[in-house]
C-alpha cells in the first residue's frame, strides 16, 4: 500500500515479521497513531458522561422516563436520518480539518446546556445538534486511520479503537452517572466540554496535514455522493458479505441489553436487585466485546483471525439461544458477554479488510453506510424484540430470535467470500492511493558555494524540493474528465 510507512522500533518490527502478530506497543510507536487515539479517548469518554448527565437532567426536571429516554435516543438521529450525507462531507475537506472542525462545532451547544433552567426541548435539541457532528467525525477518523498505521497494522489499530470505545462506555455511563447524580449534572456537561477541546487539540498538534480526497472539481451534488457509497458498498460481494454479516451479528447482541430494564424486572420487585441485574445485563455485551477483540488480536495471526470469522460469526448468534430457558439475569450476562466475545473477535478483522477494500475517496462515505446500516439494524433489533415481547415471554422471544438469528448467520458464513476475492478487492484499492503526505525535514542551513548557479526555485531545505513535488503533482485516482463510480472488483 502506499500510505506511509509506519514508524515502529526495529526489535519491535522484527519480532512483528517473526510471528505475523502486530502488538499494541507496534500500534502506539506510531506519533501519528497517539495522536488520534488521544483524540478518541477524551472525545468517547466525554460524549458518554454527557449521555449519562443528560438523561439525568431531563429526568430530573421532568420526571418522566419517556422524555429522559427520548433524550437519550436522539444522539442516534443523526445516523439514522442523514448519517451518509454527513459523512459525505468528510471527503470533501481534509480529514484533519474535519476533525478539528467538528469538535469545535459540539462544544458550542454542549456549554450551552449548562445554562440552568432551558425547557427540556430545548435541551432535546441542543444534544439533537451535538449530535450531528458524530457522523463526520467518525467517518473522518476510519478513513485517515489508513493512512497513519499502513496497512498490516491496520487490524489492531481497529481492535484498539474498538475496545477502548467500549471500555469508555462502560465508564463513561458508570462515571457519568456517579457525577450527576452524587454533585451536578452539568458537572459531568463540563467536562465533556472540556473532552472537545481536548480532543481537537490532539489532532491539531499531532496529525500533519492531508489533501482532502476530492477536490473541489470532483465534488457533486451531496445527495449523488452519498449515494455513490451506497451503490460502492452493496455492488461488491465483498463489502456487502461484510456488512450484512456485521449489522445481524449486531442486532441479535444488542437485544438483551435493549431489553435488560424488562429483562430485570422479570425475577424480582426488589428496586436495588432490578437496577444491578439491569446493569449487569446492560455491560455484559460490552465487556465481552473488549475481551473478545483484545484476546483475539493480541493471540491470533491475521490467518487464524481469518479462519474464527465463520466460528464466531456463528457463535454471536448460539450463544444466546439458551436465554429461550428463562435463566437468572447472572446467566444472561454471561451468555451475552460471550456473544458480545464473538463479535468483539470478528469485528477488528471485518473492519480491516473493509477499509482496506474502499478505494480512495470512498472511505468515509463507505464507512458512513455501515454505521447506518448498524444503527438501524440495532435500533430494529430492540424494536422488533420488545414489540414480540409485548404478547410473549421475553426469553421465549429472544431465544427464538437467536435461533433464526443463528440459521441466518450460518447460510451467511457458508456462502462466504474466497480469500482470493478479498486479495483482488484489497489491491484494487490499493491501487488508488494517492502518495504518502512527506514528514517534514529538519530544517538545515543552506550552503552554496560563492559562484555556484542556484535557481530561483531552489530548495532551501533538503527534502523540500521533493515535497513540494509530490504535493503539487498530487492527483487523486478520480480526477478524469467524466465522473465514474468505480465497480467494486
Amino acid at each position: 500500500m502506499s500510505e506511509e510507512p509506519a514508524r515502529t522500533a526495529p526489535a519491535a518490527k522484527a519480532v512483528t515479521e517473526s510471528n505475523g502478530i502486530v502488538t499494541f506497543r507496534d500500534v502506539l510507536a506510531i506519533p501519528e497513531y497517539r495522536a488520534i487515539y488521544a483524540s478518541l479517548l477524551v472525545n468517547w469518554v466525554g460524549d458518554y458522561l454527557a449521555k449519562a448527565a443528560v438523561t439525568l437532567l431531563v429526568y430530573q426536571q421532568s420526571d418522566s422516563v419517556l422524555l429522559s429516554a427520548a433524550a437519550f435516543g436522539v444522539s442516534f438521529l443523526p445516523w439514522i436520518i442523514g448519517g451518509t450525507l454527513l459523512s459525505a462531507l468528510a471527503e470533501r475537506y481534509p480529514y484533519r480539518r474535519v476533525l478539528i472542525a467538528c469538535d469545535l462545532f459540539r462544544t458550542v451547544p454542549i456549554a450551552l446546556l449548562l445554562v440552568p433552567h432551558l425547557p427540556i426541548w430545548v435541551m432535546v435539541v441542543l444534544v439533537f445538534l451535538a449530535s450531528l457532528g458524530a457522523p463526520p467525525t467518525q467517518s473522518a477518523r476510519s478513513a485517515l486511520l489508513p493512512h497513519l498505521v499502513g496497512r498490516e497494522k491496520l487490524p489492531t489499530a481497529i481492535a484498539i479503537n474498538q475496545t477502548t470505545t467500549q471500555a469508555s462506555q462502560v465508564f463513561g455511563y458508570l462515571v457519568g452517572a456517579t457525577i450527576a447524580t452524587a454533585i451536578s449534572p452539568r458537572v459531568a456537561l463540563g467536562v465533556d466540554v472540556l473532552s472537545f477541546l481536548l480532543s481537537a487539540a490532539f489532532v491539531a498538534l499531532g496529525i500533519r496535514p492531508r489533501p482532502a480526497a476530492r477536490s473541489e472539481a470532483q465534488r457533486k451534488h451531496l445527495l449523488k455522493e452519498s449515494a455513490e457509497g451506497f451503490r460502492l458498498v452493496f455492488g461488491s460481494r465483498v463489502l456487502r458479505s461484510i456488512m450484512v454479516l456485521v449489522c445481524l451479528a449486531s442486532m441479535v447482541v444488542v437485544l438483551p441489553e435493549g431489553l435488560a430494564a424488562a429483562w430485570a424486572a422479570l425475577g424480582t420487585t426488589d428496586a436495588t436487585t432490578r437496577g444491578l441485574d439491569q446493569g449487569l445485563i446492560m455491560a455484559a455485551a460490552p465487556i465481552g466485546f473488549v475481551l473478545g477483540g483484545l484476546l483475539t488480536t493480541r493471540l491470533v495471526g491475521p490467518a487464524g483471525r481469518d479462519r474464527l470469522i465463520r466460528p464466531f460469526a456463528v457463535l454471536a448468534g448460539v450463544a444466546l439461544v439458551p436465554t429461550i430457558l428463562n435463566p437468572p439475569p447472572a446467566v444472561v450476562a454471561v451468555l451475552t458477554a460471550l456473544s458480545g466475545a464473538a463479535v468483539g473477535g470478528l469485528s477488528p478483522t471485518l473492519n480491516g479488510k473493509f477499509v482496506l477494500m474502499i478505494p480512495h475517496g470512498y472511505r468515509a462515505r463507505a464507512y458512513g453506510v455501515v454505521q447506518t446500516g448498524l444503527q438501524l439494524s440495532q435500533f430494529a433489533g430492540v424494536m422488533i424484540g420488545g414489540l414480540f415481547a409485548n404478547s410473549y415471554r421475553l426469553p421465549l422471544v429472544v431465544g427464538l430470535c437467536s435461533i433464526v438469528a443463528t440459521g441466518v448467520l450460518a447460510v451467511l458464513v457458508s456462502r462466504w467470500p474466497a480469500k482470493e476475492e478479498f486479495d483482488e478487492a484489497i489491491a484494487y484499492a490499493t491501487a488508488t492511493m494517492p502518495p504518502a503526505v512527506p514528514a517534514p525535514a529538519p530544517p538545515v542551513e543552506a550552503q552554496s558555494p560563492i559562484g555556484s548557479y542556484v535557481p530561483h526555485h531552489a530548495a532551501t531545505t533538503p527534502g523540500e524540493t521533493t515535497a513540494a513535488t509530490k504535493l503539487s503533482t498530487y492527483q487523486p485516482h478520480h480526477a478524469a474528465t467524466t465522473s465514474v463510480t468505480p465497480e467494486a472488483p
